[in-house]
């Protein structure tokens, strides 16, 4: 299983595969048409007391990775159901400014190591 990371606002592309919405709230100013979304998983983000406190802060990702991954292990049905919506080719689409220290990158990073004894996901 391949997992993608793109922002929604970046043109849908053909190789996205499966897109999954993991932000808890719609982006601004996007059409559902325009997004190409497959699937809302809003239940899989960070809560909205832990995404307000990072604020996509870098001196505080770690402290935020190992809150949400908290959040996640602590969720087991969402994360159940995000796997079960998951395709061979999926992306993780987000709408954060941040392009690399955001929930779809530690979403990303917690599921390839849950799910690291499978092999089921490429990093």
């Amino acid at each position: 299983m391949m997992i993608q990371i793109k922002r929604v606002y970046e043109e849908a592309a053909g190789d996205d595969g499966t897109r999954i919405l993991v932000d808890r709230l719609w982006p601004r100013g996007i059409s559902k048409e325009k997004a190409k979304i497959d699937y809302w998983a809003k239940d899989i983000a960070p809560s909205n007391e832990l995404r307000k406190w990072y604020h996509h802060d870098p001196d505080k990702w770690e402290i935020f990775r190992q809150r949400y991954f908290t959040e996640l292990g602590n969720n087991q049905p969402a994360v159940d159901d995000l796997l079960a919506h998951m395709t061979d080719n999926t992306t993780f689409v987000f709408s954060s400014k941040e392009t690399k220290l955001n929930n779809a990158y530690a979403l990303k990073q917690y599921l390839v190591s849950y799910t690291q004894s499978s092999n089921c996901i490429n990093q």
